[in-house]
Parts: structure tokens; sequence; C-alpha cells
């Protein structure tokens, strides 16, 4: 069983597509599962017809039958297969309802080959007999014989019928190709494309049939063929249009009587919703307000745990540095391991989990619940005025849970001009390893020290308002990129808006937890005691008459006080390259002498010692800033060189929201401190 890559159309623009195609096309595969949405089937027999074109082996799932059910939609199965000729199978796969039944259609459509291999084998003999034969005329008639019968098509009606002048143009070409075609691959769909002329498939087809390609009789033809069209005012745009639109009149006569909706204003309710989300008067207000709600939840519900975890974790230190001495260890080591790495471990496990377990179930529920694609939508309109892909909204969406997988995510971008510029741009969107610190700083200079129910209303909407400054630095930055050194037209793509469900929350709470909380923490903390292992040595390792840690942070701080924050932090920002999660812990125990953490078990108590060590709140927004605005980590570093093949673009990827940063921090505290 091979899962290749979903898509619209055979008709390829992604490397993606590309993949699917050629696997179904050109890799001769013993049958294809196509999986449909059955609340809008017509639009997805399209791609079923393409692939039955190219492939009569296949069974057709339609899945989501549970909510075409909700949407009073029902599904004639057996007239579907009796119009298609192939199994038609409903499922609901949230359930497992209907999985056995694919199994058994895939079962006949398997069958049925390993029927025809038989038939052909024995079929071949009595042709090769014939052809043995004295009398000629036995023979052809023997050939023409096993052609007839034993085609590689199960269903040997043709679904797909063109207009006269194609379907005559096919039939003057099948006998070329099928000269240089081979086995394997079906010699009319093979006629049609080639007739269609796709640059995308005609790559396709130079790549895996060669002798088709590189046919001189084959060309030949389809040069006669083009000049008839030519003279008769056939252009070859008119040709791919009237294909096209077979295509869509079949998918409309097929679910003519076998798709019935009982209850004609179904979609009601999803429509309604759409008008409020992705309206131009109403559909930025309300994502604002939706980000502004998720991050109050997260920073309101992520105070009390947090010190929780922390006074719990910080008395489990003395306990394990008794126990350490009482074993005879070093003074020294004790200090190392319990006051350098668990220390760090504690800090990021404390300050980390809490707002990390309720943001991302908050953000998947989102997802679940179809929201994010709206998103997406909404964004579109923007991008395409930075002469950007509206895609790269996608790829925003995936870089809130990890750059890295932004990065990747920008491969479904079809232009490589647009998806260079969503990757130098995507570390302009937080992700999940920035939150913390983001939230923390928040939480002790501006929820701290606002008064009244409003406190954690304020913090909320400070952090929502730094994720929008990204979210316009992406736009910014795109625009400029897209009229300077990656000039070009945007491109267009098909967004598909899914119905809205409701959210399973339970499979939701346990997949946001395992697949995206503990995994991030797992990493954090992976990074987290090697460098607290560093910076301890660094603080207590002395040069002359200051520690190694004083003459690093000295160096760099008359450039970071330019741009509103010190030595120490830009010092953390630096160390924290292979993870965001260990910058604030950083930035602590380079603040105490002996460099170790503080047994915080409260933020106030961390507040104070940022205070003691010249903070003020223009030094929490500068840092909130480069936080949002700086390079990325290792990880992501690694994944654009990996995607761009190049290191000129991993070091523009690198430097380009580097200095961008430093920029805005600069021009912030310049006016700041004009001003206070």
């Amino acid at each position: 069983m091979v899962d290749i890559p979903g898509c619209y159309s055979l008709m390829a623009h992604s490397t993606e597509e590309e993949v699917a195609r050629d696997f179904i096309c050109f890799e001769n595969p013993d049958a294809v599962i196509v999986v449909c949405d059955a609340t809008c089937l017509e639009r997805n027999l399209n791609l079923v017809l393409q692939i039955l074109e190219a492939n009569r082996r296949a069974v057709v799932c339609v899945n989501l039958m549970d909510e075409a059910k909700k949407k009073s939609i029902t599904i004639r199965f057996d007239i579907l297969e009796e119009r298609l000729g192939v199994p038609v199978i409903g499922t609901a796969a949230r359930s497992g309802k209907g999985l056995e039944q694919i199994y058994e259609g895939l079962n006949r459509v398997l069958e049925l080959k390993r029927e025809m291999v038989e038939a052909e084998e024995v079929e071949a003999e009595e042709a090769t007999e014939a052809k043995e034969a004295t009398e000629a005329e036995e023979a052809v008639e023997a050939e023409k014989s096993v052609d007839r019968r034993f085609a590689e098509n199960p269903a040997p009606r043709i679904l797909i019928r063109y207009p006269e002048y194609i379907e005559a143009a096919i039939a003057r070409l099948t006998p070329a190709v099928k000269k240089t075609a081979g086995e394997g691959v079906n010699i009319r769909w093979l006629c049609a494309r080639l007739l269609d002329s796709n640059e995308n498939l005609m790559e396709a087809v130079r790549k895996y049939l060669t002798p088709v390609a590189e046919s001189e009789e084959v060309s030949s033809l389809l040069m006669e063929i083009r000049e008839e069209w030519q003279e008769r005012g056939i252009s070859q745009k008119q040709v791919s249009d009237d294909m096209a639109s077979v295509f869509i009149r079949k998918a409309e006569f097929l679910c003519r009587g076998a798709v019935v909706f009982e209850n004609q204003t179904y979609d009601k309710k999803d429509r309604l919703l759409d008008r409020l989300f992705t309206s131009k008067a109403t559909g930025f207000p309300i994502m604002f307000l939706i980000l502004l709600g998720v991050f109050w939840l997260t920073i309101t519900g992520a105070n009390y745990p947090s010190e929780l975890l922390s006074s719990g974790l910080f008395w489990l230190e003395d306990r394990i540095s008794d126990l350490f001495l009482t074993a005879g260890m070093p003074v020294v080591l004790n200090d190392l391991l319990v006051h350098g790495v668990y220390r760090v471990l504690a800090w990021v496990i404390s300050v980390m989990l809490p707002p990390m377990a309720i943001f991302f179930p908050l953000f998947t529920l989102l997802e679940d619940f179809g929201y994010l694609p709206r998103v997406a939508f909404n964004l579109d309109r923007c991008f395409k005025r930075c002469a950007a892909c509206g895609k790269q909204a996608l790829t925003m969406c995936m870089g809130f849970g990890c750059n890295a997988a932004g990065i990747i995510g920008c491969r479904i971008i079809d232009s490589p001009r647009e998806r260079l510029i969503a990757m130098i741009t995507n570390n302009f969107v937080p992700c999940n390893g920035r939150f913390p610190t983001m939230i923390a700083i928040i939480t002790m200079f501006f929820v701290g020290s606002a008064a009244g129910a409003f406190s954690s209303v304020l913090s909320a909407a400070i952090l929502a308002g730094v994720i929008v400054l990204g979210v316009l630095m992406t736009l910014l930055i795109s625009k400029i990129l897209s009229a300077t050194v990656l000039k070009g037209v945007p491109s267009s793509f098909t967004l598909e808006l899914p119905p809205y469900r409701k959210p399973q929350i339970g499979k939701v709470i346990v997949r946001s937890i395992f697949d995206r909380t503990l995994f991030v923490l797992g990493r954090a903390i992976a990074v987290a005691a090697p460098a607290g292992l560093i910076i301890w040595l660094m603080a207590n390792i002395s040069v002359g008459d200051a520690t190694l840690l004083a003459h690093c942070s000295g160096f760099l701080d008359p450039f970071a006080r330019v741009i509103g924050m010190d030595g120490v932090i830009l010092l953390a920002f630096i160390l924290g390259f292979p993870a965001n999660e260990i910058v604030v812990p950083i930035i602590i125990m380079a603040y105490l002498a002996e460099g170790s953490l503080l047994d915080i078990s409260d933020l106030s108590v961390l507040r104070d010692l940022l205070v003691s060590h010249g903070w003020t709140w223009i030094t929490a927004v500068s840092t909130m800033l480069f936080s949002l605005m700086h390079w990325p980590c290792s990880t992501t570093c690694l994944t654009i060189k990996k995607e761009t093949q190049s290191v000129k673009w991993t070091i523009a990827s690198f430097l380009v929201p580097t200095v961008t940063g430093i920029v805005v921090c600069f021009l912030f505290t310049t006016a700041a401190r004009m001003l206070v």
C-alpha cells in the first residue's frame, strides 16, 4: 500500500501533485483507491474521472458519510458503480465504518486483474502459435483478438468521450503511440494527453516514456493534427478547454439521480459562518478576537500551574542535592549538575509546560473546527497585493507549531520565487518555542503591574498585538522581496474550505499533548541540559578579574543597549540558537554571580531579579520584539538549507529577520526614550 500525496487534478502544478500523478499514470499500480468527500462529491469526481481514464483498476472511497448524513445528503452507490464501472464504497473514517468494504472492493479489482493476467498469458500462447501458422491472416486475426479481449482496462467501455475532432485525432494517433509506448500505460489516455500538450505532463512523458517522446512518427502526426486544427480555427487553448469541460459535464451526469440533497439548505449554517468569518468587514476583527481569546485563556490558565510546578521542582532540587552530597559527590560537580543543569530544566518545564498544554489544544480545536483554512482565505488577498502566493498563509499557520515545519510546508507553493519568499519570511511567525518567553515577559511586566480584572486581558492583547505585528512584517518583507531581488507575478491556487465540524475534544487533547506539547518540551529539555552546563562553566571560569560570561556580555553590551537590551540578553539569544526555549533561562543564569538560577517559586521573584539588573518596560518590549524578529533556530536553518539546496538563500533567511529585528528594536527604543 503506497500513500501518495493528495491532489485535485492529474494536471500537476506542485511537486507533491507530480509525485501522485507520475505514480498513478506511469508506475502501473495494481489498483488505485481514490478518496472523495461525500459532502462535495461532484467536485471530487473530476479527479476520479481523470484517474479512471488513465487506470481503470480503481476503488472509489466516498468518505465523510457521517457528515453527509447530518446534511441530509443521500448517495446511491449502486448507481455510481453502474455508471463508473468500478467499486464505490461509502465510509466514515472517524468511526471506521466502511473500511472492510474497501478491502472487499479492492479484492474485486485485484482478482479481476489476476484473471486478466492469466487470460492474457493463455491468449499470448495462442497468438504465438497462430503466428507460427502458415496462413498470415490467421496470425493477424489472433493478435487482434488478444488486443480486443484483454486490453489493460478491465472495464471495456469508455467513460470519457471528447468532441468529435478530438476523438478523430486520438484515433489517428493510437497506432503510432501503441508501437512505442510499451506496457503499463493506457494508450487512449496517453494520446489525449499528447493532444492536450500540458507542458508539465509532457516533461513526465519525456522522462517515463522516452520512446514516445522521441518518436518521429508521433511528433509528425501531432504536428499535422495541430496544423489542421489551426486551419479550422481551433486553438490549443480551445482544445484544453473542451477537454476540461468534458470532465465537468461527466461529473454532473454521474451525480444526477445518484446524489440527492433532501435538504436544499443543508449548508446554510456553513455559508452563514463563512459570511461572518471571511467577510471583508468582519473577517479580520473576528480573527483578532479569536487570537486574543486563545492567548487570554493560555495566560490566565497557565499562571497557577506554573507556580505549582515551580514550587514542586525547586523543592525537589534540595532533595537531589542532599542525595548527591550524601553519596560523596564533590561540591563543584554537585553545583554544576544541580544548580546549573537541573535548575534550567526546572525552569523550562515549569514555564513552558502549562502554556503549551493550554495553547496547543486550543489551536488544534480551531484546526478541527475548520477555522484555520478561513484564516488563510482572509490573508490570501493581502499576499496577492504583496505579489506573493496566498499559500504562504498556510505555511504561516504551520509556523505557529514549528518554523521548520512551516519551511517544509512551503513545498505546496509551486513557484520557486514565491517559495523562497515564504521561507525567508516564515520566521516572523513565532513558533511554540518563543511563546513561553513572550508569555513570561508579559506576565511579569504587564500582568503583575496592571491591577484589576482586566490585567490578563491586557497581556493577551499585547501578545496578540505582537503576533499581528509579525504578520504585518511578513507582508511588508514579502512586498519588498517581490519588488527587488525576487520580482514576479503572484500565482493562483485552489484553496478548499472544509465544512465546519464539531471537534472531538478528547482526541484533540490527547493528540495535542502527545504530538505537540510533549514533543516540543522534550526537544527543549534536550537542548536546555547542555546549555545549563555551558552557562554554569562560563559563569564560574574566570579570565583575569572577570568570568567568561562577563567578558562575552560586556563585549556585546554597547550594541545591545542601542536596540533596547543589554549584553546578557543578546548573548542569551546567540546561545539560544539551538532552541529558542532556553533564552530566558540563560538570561537568568547570566544575571547571577554564581551562574545558577534562583529558587523561583513564582514569576514575581524573577521579575525582581530582572528589574534589579536594569530591566524596564522598554527592555521587556524590545526583548519581545527581538524574540519575534531574529534569526531562525538551528533546526530551521538546516531545514532551509535542505529545502533550497543553497547556502546563499539559507544565509538570506538568517539575515533578513535579524536585520529587520535590529532595525525595529532600534526605532522602538529611540522613540520610547524620547517620549519617556
